[in-house]
């Protein structure tokens, strides 16, 4: 509640005490100190510039309709009755304690309890690069999981290799990639969750390996190189073989291990490796 003027004075008096109490008897960690503000365990994504958060104060005895509020360039959040307060890089519920922190301070309230709930978050974004059909950054929250990203970036292309690549910003500054396999992760026997994406982390989606099938099959081209594929099964992803197509005269040109190109007679069972490249060729009969 509100402090009337006259009974500030008893209220000061009080609040030392009770801080007093609280500071010898609370228990510390390591070094003995408390731990910073920034430093209580709170949401996934932390405040920036451009996020629209409500703030809202329990004991406040005139509250207004929850209207959005702007966190500045400079970081700061308008909190009523303080005014302006630094919250860029923390969670929500370490920004909120921070503010009860300021009224309490300020002697407004005795013992404010506020609650600063994200509206929309435009500071966290995540850089889509590669094998997406439109790369770019894209707003991330604590829900986002790496599924929804590539769908913001309209899709894998044709060419996406199955397994991409994240590399999260930590605190450090240090950025460590690790590996997702998009069919493992899209498996609905998959139990594993996804690490969660933050604000200034990157995924990138390289090309996946790729072989050439020419000659006598309805759709000559380059295609993605699944795993284990065989030649019958590139043949089949190029339509087939038309009709003056022999699947007996199938040749693969392939880089030997001296950097020579070598011509293999292909069979239906062999495997196709990368960079391969298939001829069907016409019958001779």
């Amino acid at each position: 509640m509100l402090l009337r003027p006259n009974l500030r004075a008893a209220y000061t008096v009080l609040l030392c005490a009770v801080s007093w109490l609280c500071l010898t008897a609370a228990p510390t960690a390591g070094t003995g100190a408390p731990a910073p503000l920034a430093a209580i365990a709170g949401p996934l994504m932390p405040l920036g510039p451009q996020d629209s958060v409500t703030v809202h104060i329990d004991e406040d005895p005139n509250p207004a309709p929850p209207a959005p509020v702007t966190v500045a360039d400079d970081g700061t959040l308008r909190i009523p009755y303080v005014g302006p307060i630094p919250v860029g890089g923390l969670s929500p519920d370490a920004a909120a304690r921070r503010a009860e922190k300021a009224l309490k301070d300020g002697r407004f309230f005795v013992n404010p309890h506020v609650t600063i709930t994200v509206v929309q978050s435009l500071s966290q974004r995540v850089s889509v690069l590669g094998e997406v059909k439109t790369p770019g950054r894209y707003p991330v929250d604590a829900k986002t999981s790496i599924v929804d990203l590539i769908a913001l970036a309209g899709g894998f292309t044709e060419l996406s290799a199955d397994v991409i690549y994240v590399s999260p910003t930590y605190a450090s500054g240090n950025i460590k990639k690790y590996a997702v396999n998009m069919r493992a992760l899209n498996d609905p026997k998959n139990t594993m969750p996804e690490q969660a994406l933050r604000g200034g982390d990157s995924v990138f989606i390289p090309r996946a390996d790729q072989f050439f099938i020419l000659g006598e099959v309805q759709k000559p081209a380059m295609y993605k190189l699944e795993a284990n594929m065989t030649v019958e099964q590139a043949i089949s992803v190029a339509g087939g073989i038309t009709a003056k197509g022999s699947e007996r005269r199938v040749e693969i040109k392939r880089n030997g291990k001296n950097g020579a190109d070598i011509a293999i007679k292909a069979k239906p069972g062999d495997l196709v490796q990368p960079g391969d490249v298939i001829r069907v060729k016409e019958s001779i009969f």
